[in-house]
């Protein structure tokens, strides 16, 4: 029987002697190697900035050749630049000398980053960063001009980013009498004023106090186990939470008897200009309510996004005159286009019914029923001309539900119309799912009653990051929950003072509030100085930059850029 037939013969194996053998062989060649390597003629051509390695005299006597250590290599972590200035103070300049390539070559450009997650992802958010490590099939929006202000953004923010060279330490582990002040500042309406620039921000108590000030916010209702913002798109955090009232129909007519109480408090707050402005969050849509003298306008107005075909038609139902800014302002550049071309269109009217507009709409009220003439029953079947009309209609209604073109504006005394429609409106409230019986968040920059007080949630982190020199320190300081426009306002006023006037800001949208910025255009055309605003709880330079008309359209501000004391941004 031949070995190969053997029980637990292995082909790969290998006797004692033969392993002797090859282990011998392969340090023969392994010493061939480093002889080859590290010769005579190496040690007269070594690397500059590189420091060689003795190891010493030879057992056998003979002088030992000069090597390079792998473990002292520096070259990557030293500049070409760097190396030359070491190189010419140690030795002739002639000797050493970089290449032409080397010295041809630009020195690579520092690159800044915005927050800890650019450093780990290796991106850059820098405004003023070059172009050449972008993508050529997405445009670069050109940064706007500096300006001592930044447009006022009405959407919601779920998180803030700020990042700096200087550390964020006055925010850490503010004292109990700091704590106790500026929640005191804050119930009073109480305003802090900051010198434009403070050299030692941690020991400022005024800026920690105004600090745990600008981060308190008031909500309704509120229950510690459920996250109320925000709340579309919610179901997935909210599945398997405790909610006691969703099968239990008499507690939630308490809960909305007691919300509605909530909701009253807030509207008249708003009326008497003592709140400046609130948000209603469903789990279908959100309302911004806003006072008189707000954005430019000299009424009570609201803002909802998005909406549906049905929502608008009960609206409409309940007499709530409203407008869709969106999609007027797409009417009225249609209609100025048309002005444009009315010659063309008076020859065209001219020509009769036998334009080609007119025929494919002919030939579009016939292609549903064009089968009927195929079967030959045109005639006796009659063709349900109202309702196809109808429904072509309402086509481009229900294309807009659920989009941002579906917001729709509520003026004057329409908005007390639509607070009634709201408290007595079923829909707000979902009838199955894990918010099933909850009712809608309430947020403001005020208390009401029935509110509670809530902070927003404070954490800096230390990171290093790398530059043409090495590494260096890079500070941000992160801001989560519901961030309303009052509080990214006054951080960014004291973000101005504490930082030496400059710092980079991410503010992360959420996303159906974005076209809240929309203009809305006074009944008068003048807008409002904020006199009769100036109870209402916010900041004097918050009031003035909320008094103007927004200005960002149907967009959100996305990064904010202070340096010198001058803003730039980018939507």
């Amino acid at each position: 029987m031949s070995s190969e037939m053997l029980p637990g013969y292995s082909p790969s194996f290998k006797k004692p002697s033969e392993i002797l053998r090859l282990s011998r062989r392969r340090s023969r060649s392994e010493a061939g190697v480093k002889a080859a390597l590290f010769s005579p003629g190496d040690a007269a051509r070594r690397i500059p900035g590189v420091r060689p390695f003795s190891p010493g005299p030879q057992r056998n006597g003979s002088v030992a050749i000069k090597r390079r250590n792998p473990f002292a290599n520096l070259e990557n972590t030293i500049t070409a630049k760097k190396r030359a200035e070491s190189v010419t103070e140690c030795g002739p300049r002639e000797s050493w000398e970089l290449p032409a390539k080397e010295q041809e070559k630009p020195a690579p450009e520092t690159v800044q980053y915005n927050s800890a997650e650019d450093v780990i992802w290796g991106e850059s958010l820098d405004p003023t960063a070059t172009t050449k490590t972008q993508s050529p099939e997405k445009p670069i929006p050109e940064p706007c001009k500096a300006s001592v202000t930044y447009p006022a953004d009405w959407s919601l923010k779920t998180r803030l980013l700020f990042t700096s060279s200087q550390p964020f330490t006055w925010t850490d582990h503010l004292k109990a009498q700091e704590e106790a002040q500026g929640l005191v500042l804050h119930c009073r309406a109480s305003p802090v004023r900051l010198p434009p620039s403070i050299p030692e921000p941690k020991s400022s108590t005024d800026l920690r106090c105004a600090f745990q000030q600008a981060l308190v916010y008031w909500l309704h209702p509120t229950y510690p186990w459920l996250q109320l913002f925000p709340r579309i798109g919610a179901d997935r955090k909210m599945i398997g939470k405790n909610s006691p009232w969703s099968q239990d129909e008499a507690l939630q007519q308490v809960l909305m008897s007691e919300w509605a109480l909530s909701f009253t408090s807030l509207y008249n707050l708003l009326k008497a200009k003592l709140c400046p402005y609130f948000y209603v969050c469903t789990y279908q849509f959100t309302v911004l309510f806003r006072a008189a003298g707000i954005a430019g306008s000299d009424v009570i107005t609201a803002v909802m996004s998005p909406t549906t075909r049905g929502i608008r038609e009960a609206m409409k139902n309940e007499g709530i005159d409203f407008t869709l800014p969106l999609v007027t302002n797409d009417l009225n550049k249609k209609t100025k286009a048309s002005e444009s071309t009315s010659e063309l269109d008076d020859k065209t009217q001219e020509a009769g019914p036998t334009s080609e507009e007119e025929a494919a709409l002919d030939s579009d009220e016939d292609e549903s029923f064009s089968w009927l003439e195929e079967m030959g029953v045109d005639d006796q079947i009659k063709k349900p001309d109202a309702i196809s009309i109808k429904f072509r209609k309402e086509k481009n209604e229900v294309k807009l539900d659920h989009r941002p073109e579906s917001v729709l504006l509520v003026k004057g005394a329409n908005t007390f119309t639509l607070f009634n429609f709201l408290i007595n409106c079923k829909s707000i409230v979902a009838a199955a799912g894990p918010q099933a019986g909850l009712p809608p968040t309430l947020l403001s920059p005020v208390a009401f009653r029935g509110a509670t007080m809530h902070t927003l949630k404070a954490r800096t982190v230390n990171v290093k990051t790398r530059v043409q020199s090495g590494y260096k320190d890079q500070f941000s300081l992160e801001i989560t929950g519901p961030v309303m426009p009052h509080t990214a306002h006054s951080l960014t006023l004291l973000l101005k003072a504490a930082q030496g006037g400059s710092f980079l800001a991410s503010l992360y949208t959420h996303e159906p509030t974005t076209v809240f910025n929309t203009a809305i255009h006074s009944q008068n055309g003048k807008e409002s100085d904020g006199a009769e605003l100036a109870n209402c709880g916010l900041h004097p330079l918050t009031l003035e930059q909320f008094t103007q008309s927004s200005t960002l359209g149907n967009s959100s501000l996305r990064h904010l850029e202070l340096n010198d004391y001058k803003y730039t941004w980018k939507c």
